[in-house]
């Protein structure tokens, strides 16, 4: 099953996907890793994108269209895959409708305050890059997993979360009507616990 998540920075994306894969035993093909790592790595595409994205841009089509393809023709792909992070614009879903087939396209629906609430306040661990919240580890900044430093990223203070949010409401929300045009849009509601909005897709997808 070829599956597409949507929703706005903070919706729990992420943490959905990875249960997601496992229970489908799909691979998940996040586009926020792959250009975090280019840019962890410093390597010139990453270079590109931390412009962008430290600004509450989105990375040009033209970059991302071709890592997805090149990424969705591997081996692990042949039996599904979920996409995160891509496609972002209508633009984008065209493109992606010209190299892959799209079963079902989940939205994860959180009301706008809850999702200044999350993404603020989250914390990612520098080395491994766990993610936590101040609303559950208050003043603690040591990662519980390996012990790397908490580190609040630029991303996700409260001037770029405003522009994130801006933008996605501009350039991604319109995916919303492009796909359920299409027929295949089933949205949930993202404001539960993460176990509970698991529950919300897996009876959407069936």
């Amino acid at each position: 099953m070829n599956i597409v998540l949507l929703g706005a920075p903070g919706a729990g994306k992420g943490t959905q996907a990875s249960m997601l894969c496992e229970m489908l035993n799909i691979p998940h093909i996040s586009t926020g890793d792959i250009f975090r790592r280019h840019i962890k790595e410093l390597t010139p595409i990453g270079k590109i994108a931390k412009s962008y994205i430290d600004r509450g841009e989105l990375v040009p089509d033209s970059v991302t269209e071709e890592i997805v393809r090149l990424r969705l023709a591997e081996a692990d792909c042949k039996n599904g895959y979920l996409l995160d992070g891509f496609p972002r614009t209508v633009a984008q879903a065209k493109a992606l409708e010209g190299f892959s087939k799209v079963d079902v396209v989940i939205e994860i629906d959180v009301p706008h305050e809850k999702l200044m609430h999350r993404i603020i306040g989250r914390r990612v661990c520098g080395k491994c890059a766990e993610s936590y919240h101040v609303d559950f580890i208050g003043e603690k900044r040591v990662c519980e997993k390996c012990g790397g430093d908490l580190i609040h990223r630029d991303d996700d203070k409260e001037d770029t979360v405003k522009e994130r949010l801006f933008v996605y409401a501009n350039k991604t929300a319109p995916l919303i009507d492009f796909y359920a045009e299409r027929g295949i849009l089933k949205k949930v509601n993202g404001d539960l616990a993460a176990k509970d909005v698991l529950s919300e897709i897996s009876k959407a997808l069936k």
